[in-house]
């Protein structure tokens, strides 16, 4: 087993729940510390995990005991937050999306590589076991050349979810609306098992929700760099909302992902459905922590300590995070201008 490391959270909202919780139980980390600006927020949050907990920054980060530092806060700050880490030699995990921006994005990876420690960011979906089980099944070829492969995240929020956090579906903060908050993580999925982008059109607006500047509601066509194509449709504006769905066709068989039950009908085999039980269901469709499981994130942060303990690159890294972020963003860019944005060019341009 690898040396235990000590992890303090950063932010103490409702993602960082999620995280403690995983902590607590991982066998090869231990939750140190929590910080917040406010006081009060870290008192609860550190009295409820019986752990330190702070709201002065220097105090929080000059413990000698700290390992790792893994950063909660909205998106738009996990640059800030991740640079004075890594200043203090601390490795740095970051809630997903890596930042709103691909330039402030590439700024912490360097700030990490100057500083020699690792930097990983929480993309848990890559972690249940089916959706592992199926990455293999494609890298294997049993669904054969995929041709095809699209995204749906369809879900609800109602006006009280963007009125609970100033922060929320702002640009700054947020980066945007439900495909860099809401949807990133099934996108980043879409593009692991798919590969690059070659080109993307995208059209975004607004419908259901006041006072935000990000998107409620997304539609993007893909081509991806082997010839394939697809489709990317988010909204927080679906009532009843839907569950999460991935449908992956290929030239032996189709794989259909909904949630995380995981269904597979190829040549040779014409149905290898998920086990009865999966690790989350539902998750998020309705709100933000609906039918959630903290087995993923356990796993995540499991096999980043493993490789922080190895000196190898940990699951997934800054770089690794640059690709669903930069789908995102090229949609973005592609409704503003209403043309076809090349991925390469694209980020070429904004790094």
């Amino acid at each position: 087993m690898s040396k235990k490391l000590k992890i303090g959270i950063v932010g103490c909202g409702t993602i960082a729940d999620i995280q403690a919780q995983a902590i607590i139980e991982s066998k090869n980390a231990e939750l140190q510390s929590v910080y917040s600006r406010t006081s009060e927020n870290a008192k609860k949050c550190g009295e409820k995990y019986n752990v330190k907990w702070d709201h002065d920054w220097e105090s929080f980060i000059s413990d000698p005991d700290l390992d790792i530092v893994s950063i909660c806060t909205p998106n738009g700050n996990h640059l800030e937050y991740g640079e004075k880490a890594a200043e203090a030699g601390k490795h740095v995990i970051v809630e997903k999306p890596i930042e709103v921006t691909l330039q402030r994005a590439n700024r912490l990876i360097e700030k990490c590589k100057a500083n020699n420690v690792k930097l990983a960011v929480i993309y848990q979906s890559r972690f249940v076991t089916e959706i592992q089980k199926l990455k293999q099944q494609i890298e294997d070829n049993e669904i054969g050349d995929i041709f095809m492969g699209d995204a749906y995240i369809k879900w609800f929020r109602g006006q009280d979810y963007y009125d609970s956090g100033v922060w929320r579906g702002t640009f700054k903060l947020d980066g945007g609306g439900v495909l860099i908050n809401q949807g990133i993580h099934t996108i980043d999925l879409l593009q692991w098992f798919m590969g690059d982008v070659d080109t993307i059109y995208g059209q975004t607006d607004i419908f259901t929700h006041k006072n935000i500047e990000g998107e409620d509601s997304a539609v993007a066509v893909l081509r991806y760099k082997n010839g394939a194509i697809g489709v990317i449709e988010g909204s927080t504006s679906v009532q009843p909302a839907q569950s999460r769905r991935i449908e992956l066709h290929g030239k032996k068989g189709s794989v259909i992902i909904d949630d995380n039950n995981v269904e597979v009908k190829t040549e040779s085999q014409q149905n290898s459905p998920a086990a009865e039980e999966t690790e989350t269901k539902a998750s998020g469709a309705s709100s933000p922590l609906a039918g959630f499981s903290i087995e993923p994130h356990k796993k995540q942060f499991e096999a980043i300590v493993d490789a922080i303990n190895t000196n190898s690159t940990p699951p997934v890294s800054g770089e690794e995070s640059l690709k669903s972020l930069a789908i995102v963003l090229a949609i973005y860019e592609s409704s503003k201008l209403n043309s076809v944005v090349k991925l390469d060019e694209f980020i070429a341009q904004n790094s």
